[in-house]
């Protein structure tokens, strides 16, 4: 059974778009064929809401070849859309520690109905814990009123002067 709805889908359509590309691009460091999310149309830090949405198009990298003839937005890019959101709302509001959140985790994955080439992936993020290290959002997603995805996405601060890990392996092996 689907969790409770964060807000009425049949809202989203008449939201004024808040945030371009642009202005994603400063809290958000993905580029080129990483960046999973077109617009910001809800910001509410007093409901710990944020909406924001993808415009699935033909020209995705992943369009060729995941179900050729039947093309289907890979579930990993839904949950990476879901992951951004979340990552915008913690730069947005200034709430996290760190230069950037980086992707920790998630929980309670389901993806209930098929996201497809030419419609609008709408994202809707629910914080439910956040902390100058780390949040986690339950963000559910639409394709007009239909629930397609759900899951609780958890984000930790990352510094970029951090070191990296030693590898096990090393690059020359």
């Amino acid at each position: 059974m689907p969790p409770p709805l964060h807000l009425d889908p049949a809202t989203l359509p008449a939201m004024p778009l808040l945030v371009d590309k642009e202005g994603i691009r400063q809290g958000n460091s993905q580029r080129y064929e990483m960046e999973q999310l077109d617009g910001i149309v809800l910001l509410d830090p007093t409901l710990q809401l944020i909406v924001g949405y993808k415009d699935v198009r033909p020209d995705e990298f992943w369009v060729r070849g995941h179900m050729p003839g039947y093309p289907l937005m890979p579930g990993v890019l839904m949950c990476e859309a879901a992951a951004q959101l979340s990552s915008y709302y913690s730069y947005a509001t200034k709430q996290i520690a760190g230069d950037f959140v980086g992707f920790a985790g998630m929980e309670e994955v389901r993806f209930r109905q098929p996201v497809k080439v030419g419609q609008r992936l709408y994202l809707v993020g629910k914080a439910l814990k956040v902390t100058r290290r780390s949040v986690i959002f339950n963000v559910q997603a639409f394709v007009e009123t239909t629930f397609v995805f759900n899951a609780n996405i958890t984000g930790i601060a990352l510094f970029r002067t951090e070191t990296s890990p030693t590898p096990l392996v090393s690059a020359e092996a």
